[in-house]
């Protein structure tokens, strides 16, 4: 676990303000674990813990009765993720998938691990309020769209925010990967792609969305 020290010092701004002994037991407790893009971590039934993001690519999102599911959050390299756990915080009554989009490498404390920390230490206590609205806001980023912005104006910031992820036009992406992470139905995303490709904005191919024309996409995402 010392190998890893370095990048928990990096992660966890709380780290200076534990003591010796919480320093230690905290090293302990965390676990390695490595994942292949499409795998499960979290299905929202155990208490997975606090999860740290040593490399890779991971998606938070909510599953329906029906089947359908929406994303709530990405996270990269050096994110902590604090939702994928309901039971630390007593408020959060609904159940948050976590999967690896990509080969992932992550750190898990578990929850009694983290609850523990934060009732002995007001530094990791008031992390925990910080990152919690942070990723409370991601959410409520969803919801705004969800409910406020149209098909077409939430595709476009779709696409532009999977190309800045990426650092490519070229987007290696399905329909129906979109129409997941969007909470849609595969049929809605290809139609609305179709009329994206119709007007010059983008070029589809089997797998691929190639942006061609940012300048009009954002142009849509910026329309009221």
């Amino acid at each position: 676990m010392n190998s890893n020290l370095n990048f928990i010092k990096e992660v966890l701004p709380f780290w200076n303000a534990l003591d010796a002994n919480q320093k230690r037991f905290l090293l302990d407790k965390l676990t390695e674990r490595c994942f292949i893009g499409g795998q499960s971590i979290h299905d929202g039934e155990e208490c997975t813990g606090l999860i740290l993001v040593k490399s890779g690519q991971l998606r938070s999102f909510i599953l329906s009765e029906s089947g359908k599911e929406i994303t709530l959050f990405q996270l990269f390299e050096g994110d902590v993720c604090i939702l994928s756990s309901s039971c630390i915080m007593r408020n959060i009554t609904f159940d948050i998938q976590v999967e690896a989009e990509k080969n992932s490498e992550i750190l898990i404390m578990p929850a009694s691990v983290f609850k523990r920390l934060s009732d002995e230490n007001p530094a990791v206590k008031g992390f925990q309020a910080e990152i919690t609205a942070a990723r409370l806001s991601d959410v409520m980023w969803v919801v705004e769209q969800v409910v406020f912005m149209s098909m077409d104006k939430r595709l476009a910031n779709f696409l532009l925010e999977q190309a800045s992820v990426e650092g490519v036009d070229e987007l290696s992406i399905t329909h129906d990967v979109i129409a997941r992470h969007m909470g849609t139905a595969r049929e809605v995303i290809s139609r609305m792609l179709k009329y994206f490709e119709n007007e010059g904005l983008v070029i589809l191919s089997r797998g691929k969305v190639t942006i061609v024309d940012r300048k009009g996409l954002m142009g849509i995402s910026k329309t009221d």
